[in-house]
């Protein structure tokens, strides 16, 4: 029987949604846990007004006792809310050992766009091996869209983060919202992403046996491309102490108001929506009702109670048509939340590289060569590296990105790809 548009659209991201699920959850050994445990309906956690400036360095701070509750114990987050500061820990529970890598799992402080001091799930991992002169190089993993709810967050599989080879520390945030219990995460909220990411960092510092020094690169895979992207921008400012020599957005999402051709259906739909849902929870302006469709505001109670294979399920076969009320892309407030979450409009100094894979139909090249325009006009040093036959999938395997993080930790300078400086070079 002959497949209609509509249903090969649906087939398509549905596929996405399986690539999407086995991406985000790997990590170096190619394990890729998944669950289906359900939750009860969860909203974002409330939390206080607090300075994002650091007080001390989360080295010199006392590490928690090991916390010897059970798992699902450790995802409560204490009430009140002990007071912290970013990075700070609030506790540390054993994985175990792989690789010759101590693995943990770890909650700590940080601060989403709110400014709202928040308690953030993740894991790091660290060598068994005696430390260099000043401490591991970090690597900061940004994982891959999983879903919005408790029971999505990696660590909660005990996942280490992603290394590419460098042998490190690396710290694989939860991102806030994704793992404590009874809360929604902010899916595409570049700031409070970001903060989590860099504040991973700084937890790792606080443990003593991780000998985590002060350099550190951002890596990160489609949803955690764009928080990468955004930890990128953000870092110096954020975390003056630190020293972001370099990150790596691969196949990240981007660009966020544009649409690269009738099969370029992933970002513009599933992921949109899943924004939708996340920016609802970090903006309160943002009334979902006002921009929900009927049939979309019927199955929305499976964002909380499921994750991405889950929620794709309920809402691929909702029509473009019907999905909204309203666009968010020309309507306010969403018009401004959108453009202010959309990466690639900050300068700074740390090198960039943009990787994307010449097969993926799901950040489809053509998105992030207009992303490598947009920080080209910015300034921003930036490389771009297509992966010839990767898709979505494979792209974050690529042999070229372990590397090219390698040199930037290593201090030696990167290639700036833009066109006006290839020009400047061949002139100079």
């Amino acid at each position: 029987m002959t497949s209609t548009p509509r249903q090969r659209i649906a087939a398509t991201i549905v596929a996405f949604a399986l690539v999407l699920v086995a991406s985000s959850c790997s990590s170096d050994d190619e394990s890729s846990p998944t669950t289906t445990r359900s939750t009860d309906t969860a909203t974002s956690g409330p939390g206080s007004t607090t300075s994002t400036t650091p007080l001390t360095d989360p080295a010199d701070l006392p590490t928690p006792d090991t916390f010897t509750g059970t798992l699902d114990e450790f995802y409560e987050v204490p009430e009140p809310l002990p007071e912290g500061q970013p990075g700070q820990l609030i506790r540390v529970m054993p994985v175990g050992e792989q690789a010759g890598q101590v693995v943990v799992r770890v909650m700590y402080h940080s601060r989403d766009v709110r400014d709202r001091d928040r308690a953030v799930t993740g894991t790091i991992s660290y060598p068994i091996a005696e430390a260099p002169e000043g401490g591991w190089p970090v690597v900061s993993w940004a994982h891959g869209t999983t879903g919005l709810a408790q029971q999505c967050a990696p660590s909660r599989f005990g996942a280490p983060g992603r290394s590419f080879g460098i042998e490190g520390v690396s710290a694989a945030t939860d991102y806030i919202g994704l793992g404590p219990e009874g809360e929604r995460h902010g899916y595409l909220s570049g700031t409070s992403e970001a903060r989590s990411v860099i504040d991973a960092v700084r937890a790792a510092r606080q443990l003593p046996d991780a000998y985590a020094g002060t350099s550190w690169v951002a890596a990160g895979h489609s949803q955690g491309g764009h928080s990468a992207l955004f930890a990128h921008q953000l870092g110096k400012a954020y975390a003056p102490e630190l020293q972001l020599k370099g990150t790596a957005a691969i196949a990240p999402a981007a660009m966020l108001t544009e649409t690269y051709g009738p099969a370029d259906q992933v970002i513009p739909r599933m992921v949109g929506l899943l924004a939708m849902f996340g920016w609802a929870t970090d903006y309160p302006d943002l009334d979902l009702d006002e921009y929900l469709g009927a049939q979309a505001k019927a199955r929305q109670g499976i964002v909380d109670t499921g994750c991405l294979m889950d929620i794709v399920g309920q809402m691929v076969t909702i029509p473009p048509d019907e999905l909204y009320a309203e666009d968010p892309r020309s309507t306010e407030p969403a018009e401004s939340i959108i453009d202010e979450n959309d990466p690639g409009k900050v300068k700074v100094d740390a090198p960039l590289l943009l990787v994307y894979g010449t097969a993926d139909t799901w950040v489809v090249p053509d998105r992030v060569k207009a992303l490598f325009a947009r920080e080209c006009r910015i300034g921003q040093a930036t490389e771009i590296l297509a992966v010839a036959g990767a898709d979505h999938g494979t792209v974050d395997g690529s042999d070229a990105i372990g590397p090219w993080l390698e040199q930037r930790l290593l201090g030696r300078p990167a290639k700036d790809g833009c066109p006006s400086a290839a020009a400047e070079s061949s002139s100079g």
